[in-house]
């Protein structure tokens, strides 16, 4: 079966692999659909490294699709041959502590698609899943819907459990790629929630933020997103959610948040290290929430989807296998107002 794999740095090659093995009692054989292009996949592409994760040549990465059953294991009697799913990518390990106390996300023997060291990822024609990360998507979601579940889950996840949002409290998104517009239509639907404001390098992308419920959008590169922002709301910004993972981000985030203020952190950074004015962050006595993926909200995302949140604006761009290295030549150069390339395996 074919499969694209990187060779090097910003390489992708189609090969041919074996076939996938017959899935064990609690698995399931997928046939890969869409796969949606991720920040952090590009991370890889472009570095070949997050962190202290760093890629071992040739390798299979991408972690967001949606897929349909080709065959069962003997113990799974909730999916069946052609039903069509979005993927939880993450596999934990059920028995840990933090599995065992609800955070699976936090899984010490964590293995997720598209990690080195880990799990191969799904830019393939075929891939066996875990049965429990398999979530069938009604007929009312398209395979593009269904990869983008994974993304939403991640702003669902951090809107809804982790930033304390509350009515009437002001917001801002800091980086409106995927990962940035979910957790601006996750905001968008909080009941009486005050004002949210977005920023983004790209133009498009801050055009469809104030589309799906943005108050004001601006561009760092042509507006002083403190002084805008600060105009807007004298007295701060109750939340400030850093969906890019850029310093520069981080230090506006700082100084718009008021006293008291939270920044939740989702946006991974390419470097190993990050700093504050802790001065800033004492004063104002900040609260700073790290995001990890997410945890229980891929059944959420897809039912937010199904009953009628529109979120497949965000596929943009959409590509063959064969085409793998344009579609990520694309979204690591940010060209052509690219929000989300699919790929359609």
């Amino acid at each position: 079966m074919k499969t694209a794999v990187l060779t090097g740095i910003r390489e992708i090659e189609i090969i041919e692999v074996p076939e996938p093995p017959a899935p064990a009692p609690s698995e399931v054989l997928l046939k890969v659909e869409m796969v949606g292009v991720c920040g952090s996949d590009v991370h890889y592409y472009a570095e070949g490294r997050i962190g202290t994760q760093h890629v071992t040549y040739p390798y299979r990465i991408g972690h967001e699709f949606s897929g349909t059953v080709l065959e069962t294991g003997t113990d799974v009697d909730n999916l069946r041959p052609g039903d069509r799913v979005a993927v939880d990518p993450a596999v934990a390990c059920g028995k840990c502590d933090q599995c065992r106390a609800g955070r699976e996300n936090t899984c010490r023997n964590m293995r997720f698609l598209g990690c080195p060291g880990e799990l191969n990822g799904c830019l393939t024609e075929k891939i066996v899943m875990p049965a429990g990360c398999c979530f069938p998507i009604p007929e009312n979601l398209s395979l593009a819907e269904g990869a983008l579940v994974e993304p939403l889950s991640v702003g669902l996840y951090a809107v809804n459990h982790l930033s304390g949002i509350k009515p009437g409290l002001n917001s801002a998104v800091l980086g409106c790629g995927p990962i940035g517009l979910s957790t601006l239509l996750a905001l968008e639907a909080v009941p009486e929630r005050g004002s949210i404001y977005a920023t983004d390098l790209v133009d498009e992308r801050i055009q469809a933020a104030l589309e799906h419920g943005a108050a004001w959008g601006g561009n760092p590169e042509k507006v002083d997103i403190e002084a805008s922002l600060l105009q807007r709301e004298p007295d701060g910004l109750d939340l400030v959610f850093d969906c890019c993972g850029k310093q520069e981000a981080l230090d506006q985030a700082v100084e718009v948040l008021k006293p008291g203020g939270k920044l939740v952190i989702i946006g991974i950074p390419e470097v190993p290290r990050i700093s504050f004015a802790m001065d800033r962050i004492r004063k104002k006595e900040l609260c700073i929430q790290n995001v990890r993926r997410q945890n229980g909200y891929v059944q959420p995302a897809i039912d937010f989807i199904a009953g009628g949140r529109e979120a497949g604006f965000m596929v943009t761009h959409t590509f063959s296998l064969e085409e793998s290295s344009q579609a990520f030549d694309l979204v690591y150069g940010y060209r052509d107002g690219v929000i989300k390339a699919m790929i359609r395996v």
